[in-house]
């Protein structure tokens, strides 16, 4: 990082490196202390003591259940723009297998996707802003609840988070271990996949084992239904398009019950897509087949599919100024503009959907452990704090210039 030649937006990674030691500092107490989504009250009042500190001009909590929300005027407003930068706050359901003096103090629960690290560099941002406020505008800081799977963003919105902070654009970034330390990626288009979920109840007829011939046997229909739906992408899906198709988890019977057939099965999986149209068509496939196999080995199968969250897409003239503001800090050579999108998902998502803006990966490597996101042996990378902290007030600063004396 040292070694980085920083350019434009050297004046903020410089002041804001002043304050690395209390920002790893706020990053492993939060580390030590993950919460679910909606249950960051221990995080959310961590962040408000902060920000207090850091001396914004508003804080509001309680904007979708735990999430929090700075405000920071500029040295002028005149130019009447908003621009919002967003942080995620929770923590994972899994069982921490670190042995660093800043582990996760609850059993079962773990920062392992750097949430921590997120809000601990937003909370960096807003400290050089507040001190500093090089800019003509508004700059509005979300500290969200509840990514992993609550869908916090849409929560905030719903209840009113861009009717009472009306930004023109919003802007996020994610850790990468797979990326070096230093480098920033970012692509004009889509970066993370749209989740859905899909249940899939088999019903038949149980009986003995001995004798199914009297049975209708749930467990050779599922078998079927989940080598058919490995079908769907290779054969419905056009070659240049995205999708994934997965079975993640299957249940029948009784372990214990070794000749007796079951009477019903569930199936449970995933899929993800990039394009609406290839959503809807995945959906229709798979209720069609799992319907048609079903049918014709005497038993029913019902679908129950949810969309859990949208593509996160970028909007074009947001991506392009995003990767302008990272190439001032980092230079052309540490910026990846073309980034191969996840099949991975992120809310932030729900916010594209209403505002412009763009989504960045910071690379953080693997460390010690070579590690990556979701792992019980993951930790985020301190040495990224001043780095992240100054691209989020880099997009402020650049968003909103001062008009020149």
């Amino acid at each position: 990082m040292q070694s980085l030649r920083y350019k434009a937006g050297g004046r903020a990674f410089a002041h804001i490196a002043q304050y690395h030691p209390e920002l790893t500092a706020l990053r492993r107490d939060l580390h030590a202390h993950p919460e679910l989504g909606f249950e960051e009250i221990y995080t959310s009042t961590r962040v408000k003591e902060a920000l207090k500190l850091c001396g914004v001009d508003e804080i509001h909590d309680g904007i979708g259940r735990t999430g929090v929300v700075g405000v920071i005027r500029g040295r002028s407003t005149s130019s009447g723009s908003m621009v919002g930068l967003r942080a995620d706050m929770d923590a994972l359901p899994l069982a921490e297998h670190n042995d660093f003096s800043w582990k996760s103090c609850k059993p079962g629960l773990m920062h392992g996707c750097g949430h921590d690290g997120h809000t601990a560099m937003l909370v960096g941002a807003a400290r050089y802003l507040a001190e500093t406020r090089n800019f003509d505008g508004t700059a509005v800081l979300v500290f969200q609840p509840g990514e992993e799977g609550f869908a916090g963003a849409r929560v905030m919105m719903e209840d009113g988070l861009f009717d009472r902070f009306p930004v023109q654009s919003i802007y996020a970034m994610h850790n990468w271990p797979a990326m070096k330390p230093g480098t920033v990626g970012i692509n004009s288009g889509p970066m993370m996949a749209a989740a859905d979920r899909f249940t899939i109840e088999i019903t038949g007829r149980g009986g003995h084992g001995a004798h199914a011939y009297q049975t209708v046997d749930v467990l050779v229909v599922a078998a079927h239904i989940i080598t058919a739906a490995q079908s769907i992408v290779s054969r419905n899906v056009r070659p240049i398009e995205s999708a994934v198709v997965s079975i993640c988890a299957a249940q029948a019977g009784d372990l214990g019950a070794f000749s007796v057939l079951p009477g019903s099965a569930t199936l449970v999986g995933t899929v993800r897509t990039f394009d609406p149209v290839v959503q809807e068509m995945v959906e229709k496939r798979l209720k069609e087949l799992c319907n048609a196999i079903a049918l014709g080995f005497g038993a029913t199968a019902t679908v129950h599919y949810e969309r859990i969250y949208p593509a996160t897409i970028n909007s074009e003239s947001e991506a392009i100024f995003a990767g302008d503001v990272a190439e001032s800090l980092l230079g052309a050579d540490h910026v990846v503009r073309d980034l191969e999108p996840s099949m991975g998902a992120e809310d932030f998502a729900f916010m594209l959907q209403t505002r412009p803006g763009a989504y960045l990966r910071i690379g953080q490597g693997t460390g010690a452990s070579g590690s990556a996101l979701h792992n019980s042996r993951y930790d985020f990378n301190d040495d990224i704090l001043p780095l992240g902290s100054a691209l989020h007030a880099s997009f402020i600063e650049q968003a909103m210039p001062l008009a020149a004396a």
